[in-house]
């Protein structure tokens, strides 16, 4: 099993981009994916890109990296820069590390051993995600999703039904990033459109799920158990 970090590199900077890819080669733990010197590039190829961590630059023409980093969905950000006033925002984004260049092999070593441990070790306490919405920025808290579908308007964006009844749409973001993020016991892909909480389900069949939720027309939602997911469906819920 491949347990690098799938990496992607960014720097306005060729010879910066060039000296950090060095280092990168001497670290086992990560595979370095691609690397950027357009920060605006990386963005219009991120969704086709398979990788776990960005090491970026911070001040680049077109796009600020902390704002880059924001627009990733649930990616490990190391930041690489000459400038130490952005520290206390990269570390409000969530950023694993933040290193003040001239960067050195130590010091980049120790930060991406930081992140393959973030990455690998599951987190018991996290009890939400953050996303973007069509309202905006929200904090999904797991115990409230009932079930997560395709939406209607545009297949890339999806629903969430919440506990409350009222309904979230989630911008741009794909059933594997959030199956990734999502408690595994707790959540399990049924269709190829739709993602159910387990708590949420009421009974089940071999081609369909009921859940406790209400239609407006006091029928209990129905969800498909597709043949391709259903094997993984039955062992979730240990039967």
């Amino acid at each position: 099993m491949n347990t690098k970090l799938k990496c992607l590199l960014l720097d306005d900077e060729l010879p910066g981009l060039t000296y950090l890819k060095m280092l990168c080669e001497q670290i086992s733990e990560v595979e370095i994916v691609k690397t950027f010197n357009n920060p605006e590039k990386l963005l219009t190829e991120m969704d086709q890109l398979d990788f776990d961590l960005l090491i970026s630059d911070i001040e680049m023409p077109g796009i600020n990296g902390l704002h880059l980093a924001e627009m990733l969905q649930n990616k490990l950000v190391i930041f690489c820069t000459a400038y130490k006033e952005y520290a206390a925002d990269a570390f409000t984004i969530e950023a694993v590390d933040y290193i003040t260049k001239p960067v050195k092999l130590e010091r980049l070593q120790k930060a991406i051993s930081k992140a393959a441990e973030r990455f690998h070790k599951p987190d018991a306490a996290k009890k939400f995600i953050q996303l973007n919405t069509d309202k905006g920025k929200t904090l999904l808290y797991f115990d409230q999703i009932q079930y997560i579908k395709t939406a209607i308007s545009d297949s890339r964006d999806k629903t969430v039904l919440l506990t409350d009844g009222s309904f979230l749409n989630l911008k741009n973001v794909k059933f594997d990033t959030l199956l990734k993020e999502l408690p595994e016991t707790d959540f399990c892909r049924v269709n190829k459109k739709e993602i159910v909480a387990v708590k949420a389900i009421k009974f089940f069949n071999h081609n369909e799920i009921v859940l406790h939720h209400l239609e407006k027309n006091e029928k209990n939602s129905t969800l498909l158990l597709s043949e391709t997911y259903r094997s993984d469906f039955l062992k979730k819920i240990k039967i």
